[in-house]
Parts: structure tokens; C-alpha cells; sequence
């Protein structure tokens, strides 16, 4: 790992307090940079010379950086261009499942710099914060300007993100997770969802940059549905907006372990896939092999899979009207090979004299999870 340039007998630098307009200015950066001042300024609708106090200020902090010119067409001058100064600080971030820590280190634009992962012997609670804190530590050697984290599990959460209100995976019920771990790591530390933590990433440094309306749907272990509204992430009156993994297919389907009948989980899940060819494929990954080799069992799961998966792209374009559908997730090869079956059943389900849908199917990597969770600090110090 890269040692932190800061000498060691420097205080490593804390986030500093910033205003509304700094923050504002430093988000406009992180997510559209660089840019001009004039461009900054009619984004945020300031004047010139009270950007030029903001951008002074968060020079001073370390935060932007002046970098290359650019020439005004209209005009003939040159402008100065702001960008990040991404090394300026460090953010820590941990995705928990039900066996394992994965953890990871950003620098401010949301560039992965550190990762760590580890089986997780024990869902103890005490025992998992004793866990997380040893890597946070191995971390903080590395990096001495770490001011800030996230955690993000499978569940539900309170509507302010305080309360782990249900995460199956882990066991665990009523844990109140972001304030055990901001008293024993000494920094802020923020919980999610890890579906909205990946939302909220794709929203600010990802495929959704910069856009306003977004969804982004993940397949795999679980269905996942997150969802950006006005710039917003949306988390629901109680904390559970994006429940759709319940979504009716098929009333002559089977029953999930719920009670539901022929809903998207019983298709669209990696567990489902293999458990539908009745031990034919020992986990998902062989499931995947034999649809793949033409297997006709294994060709029919993915193809009703990609059923289930259109259905539900189409109901979230009907309802939500996004600008953008990114989807993603380790369950993605359903698209490689159930893609005319995804169409054919958006095509069926869209509303007629519907935009075209923007779809953006992105590749994924199960690290991107603990990357969420490390932009949950960036977001945390911006207080969004």
C-alpha cells in the first residue's frame, strides 16, 4: 500500500469545516471536474467574486487544485480549470455479507487505493466492530488522513441510516451500527444499504454522473433497486424504498420462501438459477458454464431469468421515468445470455409512447461494494 505523504511528525490533516457554498462547489468538482470558474459559478448561481472566496478557501484546505487553462471560444481568454486534489484525504469503507469483510481505501475523487478482505468467523456484533477496527488500524498505518467511512450491508435500515433495522445475512435485528463504529474508529462513520451505497456511487463517479433521475438494479445473491430522484437518493418514508424483488412474473410460478408466487426472486437470483436445475449445477458459476456449453435446462433458467429481469427493467422505467437504468451486479451474465428475452419482455411490459429506455449495463467487480461504502464518508463530510 502507498504511504500517506504527510512527515511524520505533522498532524494529519481532519476534514475541515466548510460552508454550504464550499461544499456545493467542492460536489459541482467531484462529479462534473474540472471546470471553470464561470462554468462553477452559473452552476450554483453565485457571483464571481463569491466563487472566487470559495475557491480560495478550499485551495487553502488542500481540496481542489488549480489545474490546465482552457480557451473561451467566445471570448478568445483562457479560463482556469478547478479539479480535485484527490490525495488530499482518505476514506474507509466495508462491505459486510454473512461470511466475509470486505473493505477498501478512496482518495477524494472515489479511486481505490487500498482493499482488504477476510473470512468473518463470527456475526457477533462486538466481534465484527473488533474486526472491522484491526483492519481500519492496518489501514490508518498506511494512511494517516482517513477522515471519514461507511459500512454497507444486504437489509433494511432506519430512513436516517443510523438503525441496521434487519440483515438477514448477518443475523442481525436493532444494531445501531454507524454510532458503535464513529466511538471506536474515532472518525464519522455512516451506514447504508449497500444497494443505495452503490446507487450513491454511480450517481457522483459513476455511469450516472451527472445525472438528475437514475435507477440502478443489481442481480445476484438478491434483487436490488436503487433509486436518485431531483439528485436525491431515495430511501423510503421507512427506509425500504426499492422492494421489487417480490414483483409478480408469473401466478403459475413457484413460491419463494416468502409465500409469493412466481415473483422475480424465484427467476432472477443466483440461488434460484442453480436450485432450478434440480442439482445439475452445484452453485451459480457451473450454472453459468452449462447455459454457456447450449445445457437446455440451464439455456431455460437464464432465458426465464431474463423474463423476470425485463419485466422488471420495464416496471421501474414505468413508474420512475428515469433518466437513466444502470444495471450491474454478479448475476450479470443473464444479460450475455438471456439478452433477446430481457427485450422482448421490456418491449411488452414499457408504456406505450414511452422515451427510448437509456439502459447501461455495467460490468462489476464484488469490491465495488467496500468502494461504496468508503464514498458513504466522502458523502458523510458533504452531508448528503
Amino acid at each position: 500500500m502507498p504511504k500517506s505523504s504527510a512527515p511524520a511528525n505533522v498532524e494529519a490533516p481532519a476534514w475541515p469545516k466548510l460552508n454550504h457554498g464550499e461544499r456545493e462547489t467542492l460536489r459541482e468538482v467531484l462529479i462534473h471536474g474540472p471546470l471553470p470558474r464561470a462554468e462553477i459559478a452559473r452552476r450554483l448561481g453565485v457571483s464571481r467574486a463569491s466563487l472566487t472566496r470559495i475557491t480560495r478557501n478550499l485551495l487553502d484546505h488542500g481540496l481542489i487544485i488549480e489545474g490546465a487553462t482552457e480557451q473561451r471560444a467566445w471570448t478568445g481568454r483562457p479560463s482556469e480549470l478547478f479539479d480535485i486534489a484527490p490525495e488530499a484525504r482518505h476514506f474507509f469503507g466495508v462491505k459486510l455479507t454473512g461470511d466475509a469483510i470486505f473493505a477498501a481505501v478512496v482518495d477524494l475523487g472515489a479511486h481505490e487505493v487500498a482493499t482488504a478482505e477476510e473470512a468473518l468467523e463470527s456475526r457477533d456484533v462486538a466481534d465484527v466492530v473488533a474486526r472491522i477496527a484491526e483492519i481500519f488500524t492496518g489501514f490508518s498505518e498506511q494512511f494517516d488522513d482517513i477522515v471519514a467511512g461507511g459500512v454497507c450491508v444486504a437489509g433494511d435500515l432506519t430512513q436516517d441510516r443510523q438503525l441496521v433495522v434487519d440483515s438477514p445475512f448477518l443475523g442481525w435485528k436493532d444494531v445501531p451500527l454507524a454510532e458503535i463504529l464513529t466511538s471506536e474508529l474515532g472518525i464519522p462513520i455512516a451506514t447504508e444499504n449497500d444497494v443505495r451505497a452503490l446507487t450513491a456511487t454511480e450517481h457522483w463517479f459513476g455511469a450516472g454522473a451527472g445525472c438528475p433521475s437514475l435507477a440502478l438494479i443489481t442481480v445476484g445473491a438478491g434483487i436490488g433497486l436503487g433509486l436518485v430522484i431531483d439528485d436525491r437518493l431515495v430511501a423510503g418514508f421507512h427506509g425500504r424504498a426499492g422492494r421489487l424483488d417480490h414483483l409478480k412474473i408469473d401466478g403459475a410460478g413457484p413460491f419463494c420462501p416468502e409465500g409469493h408466487r412466481g415473483c422475480a426472486s424465484v427467476y432472477l437470483t443466483n440461488e434460484w438459477i442453480v436450485r432450478s436445475l434440480q442439482g445439475a449445477a452445484a452453485d451459480y458459476p457451473e450454472a453459468v458454464a452449462h447455459a454457456r456449453h447450449g445445457h437446455p435446462a440451464a439455456l431455460q433458467a437464464f432465458r426465464d431469468a431474463g423474463t423476470a429481469l425485463g419485466v422488471l427493467i420495464a416496471t421501474v422505467a414505468n413508474g420512475i421515468d428515469p433518466q437513466k437504468i444502470i444495471l450491474t451486479g454478479d448475476g450479470l451474465p443473464v444479460w450475455e445470455l438471456a439478452e433477446p428475452e430481457i427485450r422482448a419482455a421490456i418491449d411488452g411490459v414499457l408504456s406505450a409512447g414511452s422515451e427510448p429506455l437509456e439502459l447501461d449495463v455495467q460490468p462489476f467487480q464484488f469490491n465495488e461494494w467496500a468502494r461504496a461504502a468508503a464514498v458513504l464518508g466522502i458523502r458523510t463530510v458533504l452531508r448528503f
